[in-house]
C-alpha cells in the first residue's frame, strides 16, 4: 500500500473517531441541549457501524461512509447558525471534521481505484 493510500486511511479512521468523541462530548458535557446531558448523543451510533469497515479497509465502507459524513455536516452547519459559543465551537468542529473525513474517504477511493490493476 503506497503512503497515500496509507495516509488517506488514517486521515479517515482519525476524523471518524474525532466525530465519534466530538458527538457524544457535545451532547453529554461540552455544550448539551439541556443540562446533564440529552440522548441526543445517541446520534454517534450510526457513526460506530463504519469504524469496522474503515479498520479493515473496506472499499465499500468508504464508499457508502463518504455519502452518510453529509448528514452530520448539515447538522453541524444547522446547529452553528443561531446558537451560544460553545454550541457554535462544536458544531464547527463537526463540519471540519465532517470535511476530512469525506475529502480522506473520496481520495482514498479514488487512489486504490488508480492502482487497481486493470
Amino acid at each position: 500500500m503506497s503512503n497515500a493510500v496509507s495516509a488517506t486511511r488514517w486521515l479517515a479512521v482519525g476524523s471518524l473517531l474525532g466525530l465519534i468523541v466530538l458527538g457524544v462530548a457535545w451532547e453529554l458535557w461540552l455544550a448539551p441541549l439541556r443540562p446533564g446531558g440529552t440522548l441526543l448523543a445517541l446520534k454517534v451510533l450510526p457513526l460506530c457501524i463504519p469504524l469496522a469497515g474503515i479498520l479493515r479497509n473496506r472499499m465499500y465502507t468508504y464508499r457508502w461512509v463518504s455519502l452518510v459524513v453529509w448528514l452530520y455536516f448539515i447538522e453541524g452547519v444547522v446547529r452553528a447558525w443561531k446558537a451560544d459559543a460553545a454550541t457554535t465551537a462544536c458544531a464547527l468542529a463537526e463540519v471540519a471534521l465532517c470535511l476530512c473525513l469525506f475529502a480522506a474517504c473520496a481520495m482514498h477511493v479514488r487512489l486504490r481505484l488508480a492502482k487497481a490493476p486493470a
